[in-house]
């Protein structure tokens, strides 16, 4: 069964456990916890002891798991300390992104230089450390992720294939999707009106608002395999008030489980 949860970004503006109660009355299965520095730290890295068991009893008390962790920079002092609670509290991924701007060969090279230490360390620690092509970065499209995937090669690397970033990018999620899913270990979700650069209002990144064909995209999932974890990211939604943000996880957890489970993975 492919799990669904949300990124609790979300919920930025409200502390952790309002977040993990609404995304356990929304239907989902955990939670990736946001750990993004000056957007939303439900996850201080810097005082991760003294929040692990709090967030652990959180979570439990909700019925739900941990599925991932969004940490999105490439600082290395960060990503360590990332790994350390992610072995703790355990959380199975950690998120990033790329960094670096697009088309720009040393920035490709310094960059993927960077994933591939860290992931050695994420290995070390017993966790994967995945990475999204992002619009305007060094990995933004599917050749520049096949071209990172055929560098790094440590098995503690994965992709988190994110739909929205895709289609910014000018392609066919679902067709991008069946290129890279061997080494797909994270998905993160959502939907975008338009083509760019920014991924549009929250409202309109529900999962089924916007022109990306998320029905297509399930079926590649399915049809290839995939069984990792599937985390619905919103982004800009801390201005929105909580019964929006709330809106926005339950139509999204609507549409996703009701594809899913029409294609028996649910």
């Amino acid at each position: 069964m492919i799990k669904l949860g949300v990124n609790s970004v979300l919920f930025a503006g409200f502390d952790f456990a309002t977040a993990a109660k609404y995304i356990a009355m929304a239907g989902y299965d955990g939670v990736e916890i946001s750990a993004i520095k000056g957007m939303c730290e439900h996850l201080e890295l810097e005082r991760w002891r003294e929040q692990a068991s709090d967030l652990k009893q959180i979570v439990a008390d909700h019925g739900l798991e941990f599925l991932s962790m969004e940490e999105a920079s490439l600082d290395e002092e960060r990503l360590l300390l990332a790994f350390e609670a992610a072995a703790e509290i355990g959380i199975p991924v950690v998120n990033v992104g790329p960094g670096g701007k697009s088309d720009v060969e040393e920035d490709f090279q310094r960059q993927t230089d960077l994933l591939a230490r860290m992931a050695q360390k994420a290995a070390e620690y017993g966790v994967t450390l995945c990475c999204k092509a992002h619009v305007g970065a060094c990995i933004y499209n599917t050749p520049t992720t096949l071209r990172a995937l055929d560098k790094i090669t440590s098995p503690a690397f994965g992709v988190d294939m994110d739909p929205s970033h895709i289609h910014r990018a000018g392609e066919n999620p679902a067709q991008a999707l069946t290129a890279v899913l061997r080494r797909v270990g994270h998905i993160h979700i959502g939907d975008c009106l338009g083509s760019g650069p920014s991924p549009g209002s929250a409202r309109d990144q529900a999962c089924g608002r916007g022109d990306i064909d998320l029905w297509a995209y399930c079926q590649a999932m399915v049809s290839g395999g995939y069984a990792g974890p599937v985390c619905l990211e919103i982004i800009g939604a801390a201005e929105l008030e909580l019964t929006e943000q709330v809106t926005i996880a339950a139509e999204s957890y609507g549409y996703l489980n009701a594809c899913l489970k029409a294609l028996g993975a649910r």
